[in-house]
């Protein structure tokens, strides 16, 4: 029913563009991607998902690595396309990255939360996951959730739930606005920057030839086996968790940003 328990990047990814810069090592357990002056490079998964419990190992690229992006997202396609993204925004030497949250639901986005990490994401591998139920998108950080984006339906806010998605990665250059809102330009001298990829495991549901592996399931209807994750909440001890990393480690909330919604803050944010 649950599919897709991973680990070997030639059987889960395709190597999508960078001309050579993106490479699968140790027999598909590593994948490391590379942005130099004239590209940067990215993958994608082969398989198309609707809700599930993905996780992956990231090293970030380390030293200056300012001007630099590192993405890990869902997406499906089209104009009015679902989206849930981490991005990781380079910064200088000595200086934190900025980790960069965002949901998009029908086309719309707007929702970015941002936060610095509790530890130097360069140094070793750290587990980042994003947790996709019918009723909730969490992210996480090594098992600490960061993030709630809670289904909302009732009070009109679109959530994603109908759009079967793909999982990318890409290493980028966005000197223009990444680092200090495009105060800090990448520094080519140091290139190429690169960012590594490992453990990549999913429990999902996978979307195929117009069904899902997981069948009609709803949420709430139980869970079975390893598949927990379909109806999986915050627990009070992830709550505190998360409550934790927002009051400390939190450097941008939209749903406090009064001066970006003068017609009044979104609703989602007024219904927490």
């Amino acid at each position: 029913m649950v599919g897709a328990h991973g680990g070997n990047f030639y059987q889960d990814f395709d190597i999508t563009w960078g001309d050579g810069r993106a490479r699968v090592l140790n027999d598909g357990h590593l994948l490391t991607l590379s942005l130099d002056k004239a590209s940067g490079s990215g993958f994608q998964s082969k398989n198309q998902y609707l809700f599930g419990k993905i996780d992956v190992q990231i090293k970030l690229v380390p030293g200056n690595s300012a001007g630099t992006v590192t993405a890990y997202y869902f997406s499906s396609q089209g104009p009015n396309h679902d989206e849930i993204d981490f991005e990781f925004l380079g910064n200088l030497s000595g200086d934190p990255y900025i980790l960069h949250t965002n949901v998009f639901t029908q086309g719309k986005g707007n929702r970015e939360q941002q936060f610095y990490l509790w530890f130097d994401p360069t140094k070793d591998f750290h587990t980042y996951s994003i947790l996709w139920n019918p009723l909730h998108v969490i992210f996480l950080v090594d098992g600490i959730p960061i993030r709630d984006f809670k289904n909302k339906e009732a009070i009109g806010v679109p959530f994603p739930k109908n759009q079967p998605m793909r999982l990318y990665s890409s290493l980028w250059d966005a000197e223009d606005w990444a680092t200090r809102g495009g105060l800090v330009k990448t520094d080519w001298t140091k290139a190429p920057f690169t960012a590594s990829f490992r453990n990549f495991q999913a429990s999902a549901c996978i979307w195929s030839s117009g069904k899902s592996s997981c069948g009609r399931r709803r949420a709430g209807s139980g869970s079975t086996g390893g598949d927990g994750w379909f109806d999986q909440e915050l627990d009070a001890a992830s709550q505190r968790r998360l409550r934790w990393v927002q009051k400390n480690y939190m450097v941008y909330n939209y749903c406090t940003d009064v001066k970006r919604f003068p017609q009044g803050l979104p609703p989602e944010c007024l219904h927490s």
